[in-house]
């Protein structure tokens, strides 16, 4: 291996390879399967070494990554079901509000998918049962830290897109998560409009 070979690698590795493990998180969240979490992150690295030499060194790379592995979820996991399901924002959130009712209320079936390791379970319960689309966004900015700008280029749609998924899906969150604050002791404010 020549030495601008070796160098390209060992750049990558000090750049890129650091986020694998947020990369990772997103991605099981995304998949909601070990297997293909892994082979979506393993899919966004090699795409990502492939194309390095076209990142600006000194950029932020946690974006880059998150933007390619994004794109590379988009096409191979939600185009074929985005076309079949066609729901609209609304009827995600009753799809929301039925997931949170519980088991009884929601016809018996237990909540499928990862739980989030960092996260207390009620937090998880309600971030797994976000519509997607709102759960991408919250996983990005408000666990990925990513700013409004970088998670829009990362789900490839507008910042005010981004803003308002983040804004619908805070308020269900709010709302799934009110007396459960309550039960913790901690103060609640009613819900703003």
């Amino acid at each position: 291996m020549g030495d601008a070979a070796t160098g390209r690698r060992r750049r990558f590795e000090a750049e890129a390879v650091v986020f694998i493990q947020p990369l990772y998180r997103t991605a099981l969240h995304l998949t909601r399967n070990p297997d293909d979490a892994g082979d979506l992150v393993q899919e966004t690295y090699l795409q990502a070494y492939r194309a390095f030499d076209q990142f600006t060194s000194g950029t932020n790379c946690k974006a880059w990554l998150f933007t390619i592995m994004h794109s590379i979820f988009n096409t191979a996991y939600r185009k074929a079901r985005r076309e079949q399901e066609g729901m609209q924002t609304l009827a995600l959130e009753a799809e929301y509000e039925r997931s949170m009712a519980g088991p009884e209320e929601a016809g018996g079936q237990e909540p499928i998918g990862p739980s989030l390791d960092w996260a207390d379970a009620e937090v998880a319960r309600a971030l797994e049962h976000l519509p997607e689309d709102f759960r991408t966004a919250v996983l990005l900015v408000d666990v990925g830290e990513l700013s409004y700008e970088e998670a829009a280029a990362a789900l490839q749609c507008p910042v005010g897109t981004v803003r308002s998924r983040l804004f619908r899906a805070r308020k269900l969150l709010f709302r799934a998560l009110q007396a459960y604050a309550r039960e913790m002791g901690y103060p609640v404010a009613p819900e703003q409009t």
